[in-house]
């Protein structure tokens, strides 16, 4: 169990009452509660992103167990958790010698974390769009009744959409090192494309 394991404590939606609550360290318990809250503003279950930020800081692989106690969460309330986050690829099953429990632990490389997120928050959110926009970009051109304005607007709709997307995957394809650079350029970065007068 992570060293900080042993020190103050957090809470959330718990239907087994500890009768002896760990502790974590103030700077830790504040985070697993930030992010439980930025999880639930992103449309993620409070109890995912809790155990999603309690890995993280972990310093050592956690059962079910470890965590289900450590966040004073129900112990089915973590195994639906913890299935939600292998399936984002965010936290990935360890082996721990002589222990024939599943241990688990997070991802750490923060740019990993961060385009596992945005490509699993693309494929559920920015796809679907993408494919209605089409579909009725296509039966809008077919269909008289359809006025120029709003074909013109779907198909506007659906360039722009389509175009930020051709973009995200360029990034995805860059080298870490060219998007922290670019990262660093911020703003000054416009100042390498040509500006053209319209």
């Amino acid at each position: 169990m992570p060293a900080f394991l042993s020190y103050i404590s957090v809470m959330t939606e718990n239907t087994d009452i500890r009768k002896d609550p760990i502790l974590l360290p103030p700077a830790v318990e504040e985070f697993i509660l930030k992010w439980g809250d930025m999880g639930g503003v992103w449309g993620v279950n409070r109890s995912v992103a809790q155990i999603h930020a309690l890995l993280y800081l972990a310093s050592a692989p956690m059962t079910a167990e470890d965590i289900a106690e450590t966040l004073s969460i129900a112990r089915s309330n973590v195994s639906n958790s913890l299935k939600e986050l292998l399936a984002w690829n965010l936290i990935r099953r360890v082996p721990v010698r002589g222990d024939r429990r599943d241990h688990f632990e997070a991802e750490i490389d923060i740019w990993e974390v961060v385009t596992r997120i945005a490509v699993g928050r693309k494929a559920r959110e920015i796809d679907p769009v993408i494919a209605v926009l089409r579909s009725c970009a296509q039966s809008a051109d077919k269909d008289a009744r359809v006025t120029p304005q709003a074909r013109a607007r779907l198909n506007e709709m659906l360039e722009f959409t389509s175009s930020v997307d051709r973009w995200f995957q360029q990034m995805l394809s860059l080298p870490r090192s060219t998007l922290k650079a670019m990262l660093k350029l911020g703003s000054r970065i416009s100042t390498l494309i040509p500006v053209r007068r319209t």
